[in-house]
């Protein structure tokens, strides 16, 4: 952007000399890392989602820049705290991600704030996601690619929800799949 800049504390003075080639709704263009992360805070949704990092899957990424598109509450990684980022294509930066290291750690934090633990898997005793009500302050847990949740999570989860799908695989990907929880939350949710 040519001089003489605008005078806004939200604007990043690198950013407006050299460029912003961020991916980033035009709103944000040339704003912060930090003071796009507080406007996003004055209207997160109160969705949290997580997703379970044993076998360093690849989706963990796709999740990541899922839920910043839903604006969530906060995205939890369980397990391993590296996780591969390439995915996410930076938009991490402008989400609040929690890591706990155990299932009981992190189910311990969604209980102490109220947020209601979901299970996003097809196992027995799911319900299709298209009939399930979910709770506005929900926290909707994916597990690894292939095994998908482990026992664990599953018995601290209140309710499952199961993805209908018609055709012959077992299952979609985890970062398909949160795209698909999400926004079936926010039909619900994200107008309150």
């Amino acid at each position: 952007m040519p001089a003489p800049w605008p005078d806004d504390p939200r604007l990043d003075p690198s950013l407006l000399e050299n460029g912003d080639r961020r991916n980033v709704i035009d709103r944000y263009r040339y704003w912060s890392v930090e003071a796009i992360v507080a406007d996003l805070d004055t209207r997160r949704s109160r969705l949290h989602v997580a997703i379970q990092n044993w076998e360093h899957d690849f989706n963990i990424g796709s999740v990541v820049r899922t839920a910043n598109a839903f604006n969530v509450a906060g995205v939890h990684i369980l397990g391993r705290r590296r996780w591969n980022r390439r995915g996410a294509m930076v938009t991490d930066r402008y989400l609040h991600v929690h890591h706990h290291e155990t299932v009981g750690e992190f189910l311990a934090w969604l209980d102490a704030r109220q947020v209601v633990p979901i299970g996003v898997d097809n196992l027995p005793g799911s319900v299709p996601l298209e009939t399930a009500e979910l709770p506005r302050d929900c926290c909707l847990v994916f597990g690894s690619e292939g095994s998908g949740l482990t026992d664990e999570v599953v018995a601290g989860c209140r309710q499952l929800v199961a993805i209908t799908q018609y055709g012959s695989t077992r299952s979609i990907n985890a970062g398909a799949a949160s795209a698909i929880a999400m926004y079936h939350w926010a039909l619900q949710w994200a107008q309150d």
